[in-house]
């Protein structure tokens, strides 16, 4: 039997797979980039965001480490949540 790290290491030499896994993490990246934007332009700690979006600075934290890690999708409600509290809009684009 296969240990975990060895089926991702075989599924990662596939190029459609890997391309798949980039693209992902590459969308992430900005997803990431624009929420931390928004956040500072904004002029708000973690502590200040999650005080308006109802929550605490450790599920702000969660969220912004979750994203840079890939290893959670927030849904739109967490997204909107987030930008509206930095005083903006989520504007989704389907291309």
């Amino acid at each position: 039997m296969k240990t975990h790290d060895q089926v991702v290491d075989t599924l990662m030499r596939r190029p459609r797979v890997k391309a798949e896994i980039e693209r992902i993490e590459r969308e992430e990246g900005e997803l990431l980039d624009a929420l931390l934007k928004a956040r500072m332009a904004a002029g708000l700690s973690q502590a200040e965001l999650a005080r308006r979006m109802g929550t605490h600075a450790p599920a702000v934290a969660r969220l912004e480490r979750a994203l840079a890690t890939g290893k959670h999708s927030p849904s739109v409600a967490t997204l909107r949540k987030y930008v509206q509290a930095c005083g903006k809009q989520l504007l989704v684009q389907v291309g």
